[in-house]
């Protein structure tokens, strides 16, 4: 299993496991081995401003 995060239209960013969602995203990341190392990503992202927090 893999995870990947997405941007939202609303600029935020989730982390899904859902590959055909991360491949329809307008911008992704991943994939990442497991959950807590995309969410550790995703807490950079969002402290380099690339994605609002929820």
């Amino acid at each position: 299993m893999t995870w990947y995060i997405v941007k939202n239209s609303d600029q935020s960013c989730a982390v899904t496991e859902d590959q055909i969602l991360a491949e329809t995203a307008s911008e992704k990341w991943g994939p990442y081995p497991t959950r807590d190392e995309a969410i550790a990503k995703r807490i950079g992202l969002i402290r380099a401003g690339k994605c609002q927090p929820v």
